[in-house]
């Protein structure tokens, strides 16, 4: 490699209806620059992952504690999690002043405000799109919104729908189709070319890139690739599933048909759209993502997970086990509030299993001596507390990732009762960059996160 050969960050490699971004290499000038100038700040990232219909109880709260509040040990219904004590920060008695519930919660998590459940507007824009509009001019998309597709009575219902809102309070649209997200990135155009690998459609370019850069950066390519050419063939045998289940008359495990390019499998589908998410982040482009787990008060069937029955909604309903009220499919029941309780909580802990992969995934990609993971900030959380009693206080989260060296995580933080968590959304945005004085009525941000 000439050592007088740069590339942009923004570089990407370009054929014939692909163009591909590039992962942080040595080569690139910011990487050049921070050699010189210690002083050069790492990319931060911001990504949102909601949950619906609250948690069983107390099943948030860390097993033990250090002196300082230091995460030692989580709960049994929290061992997922448990690798990434270290990288988590864990706020208790949050919670969102303005809006909840399942109706209002979904649609008021990231604004601070009210919802307008008659014009279906918010009061504010959401912290994604805010930050995504200060900061979206570097990246290829300001901001990546994700979701999976709805199941259920309320699957339809545009505000359990959306999290996200423009800064006029309107609601923005998000992709359930991994194959969709994947192209948004990669692909320019759809004619003549949609079978073919993006990376064949950007072979050329990339030998020549090979062949100029370090050691180190060509195994960094190689590795990138890897993970594309993997995406590729897992959207692929997704879409070929999902048409033979549909040709088969074939149900799924959570009892609706599939679509074209949706996994029949519920946990390939949660994953192939983190590693959507990683992929955005890991080729920049975008810093800025949320991805609705499900819709607000999602009655998507669990039965597919071994100990579990019945929807999550009414599972969230736990102290009545009789399968007779208005929250029920009029056909099952349990034994016992315990046993419903139990199996509310493992579907939580299941949605932490899936999110304990995408951490690994993030801590996995190296960037220079930190992860993808120190640079980023996730939060995962829902917008209810107690499923069972719809309570707003104390709701359940988690912030993880270093913040590009703006967070300490590995502690359990409790905060005076009912802190909004508007404080956390604008600190959050200000260590990505953007420019706030204020956020759903707040001015200070959540102290104590560095």
């Amino acid at each position: 490699m000439s050592k007088s050969w740069r590339m942009s960050r923004r570089t990407m490699l370009k054929g014939v209806g692909a163009a591909i971004a590039l992962p942080l290499l040595d080569v690139m000038e910011p990487v050049a620059v921070a050699a010189a100038n210690l002083a050069t700040k790492p990319t931060n990232r911001l990504a949102y992952l909601y949950f619906p219909n609250g948690i069983a109880g107390d099943i948030w709260t860390p097993e033990r504690l250090g002196a300082n509040g230091e995460i030692l040990e989580v709960n049994k219904w929290m061992k997922p999690l448990q690798p990434f004590v270290s990288d988590m920060i864990i706020p208790a008695n949050l919670w969102t002043p303005q809006g909840n519930g399942h109706g209002a919660g979904s649609a008021t998590w990231l604004t601070g405000s009210g919802f307008n459940r008659r014009e279906i507007k918010v009061g504010n824009g959401s912290i994604d799109q805010l930050v995504g509009q200060q900061i979206g001019e570097d990246t290829l998309l300001p901001t990546l919104e994700l979701s999976l597709k709805g199941e259920g009575f309320f699957s339809k219902n545009l505000s359990r729908n959306i999290m996200s809102w423009t800064p006029e309070g309107r609601p923005v649209p998000r992709e359930v189709e991994p194959r969709v997200v994947f192209d948004r990135m990669f692909r320019t155009s759809r004619k003549g070319v949609s079978e073919k690998s993006v990376l064949d459609l950007v072979l050329d370019n990339a030998k020549t890139l090979q062949r100029r850069v370090s050691t180190n950066d060509k195994r960094k390519v190689d590795e990138y690739f890897d993970s594309i050419r993997t995406i590729e063939r897992r959207i692929e045998f997704a879409s070929k599933q999902s048409q033979r289940a549909i040709k088969d008359q074939q149900l799924t495990d959570s009892l609706q048909r599939p679509e074209p390019g949706i996994p029949t499998s519920h946990k390939d589908y949660l994953r192939v759209m983190f590693d959507m998410m990683v992929m955005s982040f890991w080729a920049d482009a975008t810093r800025v993502c949320t991805f609705m787990l499900d819709h607000g008060q999602s009655n998507r069937y669990f039965n597919f997970v071994d100990g579990i029955k019945g929807t999550w909604h009414a599972l969230s309903h736990y102290q009545d086990a009789s399968g007779r009220t208005e929250d029920d499919d009029g056909v099952t029941s349990w034994d016992s509030v315990a046993s419903k309780r139990d199996m509310f909580a493992k579907v939580t802990e299941y949605h932490h299993e899936q999110v304990a992969y995408f951490l690994n995934r993030m801590k996995s990609i190296k960037e220079g001596d930190k992860t993808l993971l120190d640079n980023s900030m996730i939060v995962y959380g829902s917008s209810l507390s107690d499923g069972n009693e719809h309570s707003a206080e104390n709701l359940p989260l988690i912030v993880a990732g270093g913040g590009a060296g703006t967070l300490k995580p590995g502690r359990y933080i409790k905060y005076g009762e009912e802190t909004d968590m508007s404080k956390l959304h604008l600190g959050l945005a200000r260590r990505m960059g953007a420019k706030m004085e204020s956020f759903g009525g707040v001015s200070e941000e959540l102290d104590n996160l560095s």
